[in-house]
């Protein structure tokens, strides 16, 4: 199965949280436990990363026989990012397999109110 296509938006000063679920072809979640996850955020696709967010990190939490993945970055972290558009992908990781569950653009807004 491909990587889903999705644009997410963030703004600097803000809480950013996004939630989604793993399902298979007939709709039922994936079981993700004994997975991890791991996503950067990049200005190119060659450029280093903006952010790193993994399970290690605490920045992803997976959701085990919920098939649940959901992605989380503190508002002081969200302050220190530049206000760019870039490109990330998501991918799910256990032992040798890794499945490119999410993939696409990202804008980061300016914060105004500081």
């Amino acid at each position: 199965m491909g990587a889903g296509v999705y644009h997410m938006k963030l703004e600097q000063g803000s809480t950013f949280g996004l939630t989604i679920t793993y399902k298979d072809s007939s709709g039922n979640p994936i079981n993700l436990t004994g997975y991890d996850a791991r996503m950067q955020l990049r200005r190119t696709y060659d450029d280093t990363s903006l952010i790193d967010l993994t399970t290690n990190n605490g920045r992803i939490s997976l959701g085990g026989v919920a098939g649940t993945v959901t992605l989380s970055i503190a508002a002081g972290d969200t302050a220190a990012l530049p206000s760019v558009e870039g490109v990330y992908d998501l991918e799910l990781v256990s032992g040798d397999i890794v499945d490119k569950l999410l993939a696409g653009t990202f804008t980061i807004a300016r914060e105004v109110t500081r």
